[in-house]
């Protein structure tokens, strides 16, 4: 299918690794002129290597201000971006009662900040252009609570908010906001969640991934290229009448009306 995405300038924040890294690769697939963004360097350069072509910024997103002089940077070297996607940022995952009101601020920098911070001098810009598409890659913890990672749901459920939110308020103006809400997905941050949830339930981390595969009715966690699938075709005009929407891929774990 064709999706019309060549040359097209996009911006993948958190496109170091994992999910953001796939969609680097889909987009680097079909044409576009692709950007990422992470805030560590070392990572950029690899990801830079393995995918000839791509731009790399350093930012830590964290920070409004470093994040807005990244978006400038990037629209001064390859042009006005088309298609933004946020990737960035995980929060940890922690046991209810080892919760504490600056774990919950935590998450929200590290999940709903570094995302906020890219967004807002984007869809601006993307609203004078009177075009633009900006994905967000969320959660289903947003909508599916976990006792392990409410902070992190918490900040992914303000992400739902937001999408619908900044959706309606700038499709007057050509820009589409739509998010995809991935459940279980072969990346390092899973990994890591597997750990976590191996030690509270005091049982071996492979323990802890097969019961978590278990709950997945297709039987298998998600892989990176899947997810980058998704959004490649949601930021391309293929997608055109979809906005205001959060997509989750969690292979049918959780039944519910979305």
């Amino acid at each position: 299918m064709e999706l019309g995405l060549a040359q097209k300038i996009v911006l993948v924040t958190g496109g170091s690794k994992g999910i953001g890294l796939a969609c680097a690769a889909g987009f680097l697939a079909e044409g576009a002129t692709v950007a990422i963004c992470s805030r560590d360097q070392a990572n950029i350069d690899r990801a830079v290597a393995s995918l000839p072509g791509v731009a790399g910024f350093a930012a830590d997103l964290t920070d409004a201000g470093a994040a807005a002089a990244m978006v400038a940077a990037v629209e001064s070297q390859l042009g006005p971006v088309d298609v933004l996607v946020n990737a960035a940022g995980a929060a940890r995952r922690t046991p209810p009662d080892e919760l504490k009101p600056e774990f919950w601020r935590a998450a929200m920098d590290a999940k709903y900040f570094s995302y906020i911070n890219v967004i807002d001098p984007m869809v601006k810009l993307m609203a004078a252009r009177r075009t633009g598409v900006i994905v967000n890659v969320i959660g289903v913890g947003g909508k599916v609570a976990s006792a392990t990672h409410l902070a992190g749901g918490a900040a992914n459920a303000a992400l739902m908010l937001v999408t619908a939110g900044l959706a309606t308020a700038y499709a007057p103006r050509g820009v589409r906001v739509v998010g995809v809400s991935p459940g279980l997905t072969e990346t390092d941050r899973v990994a890591e969640g597997m750990q976590s949830e191996a030690r509270i339930a005091g049982i071996s981390v492979e323990d802890a991934r097969a019961r978590a595969v278990a709950r997945i009715p297709l039987g298998r966690m998600a892989s990176t290229a899947e997810v980058a699938d998704a959004i490649v075709y949601l930021a391309s005009d293929r997608a055109a009448y979809i906005t205001g929407v959060s997509i989750a891929m969690d292979g049918g774990t959780n039944p519910v009306i979305l």
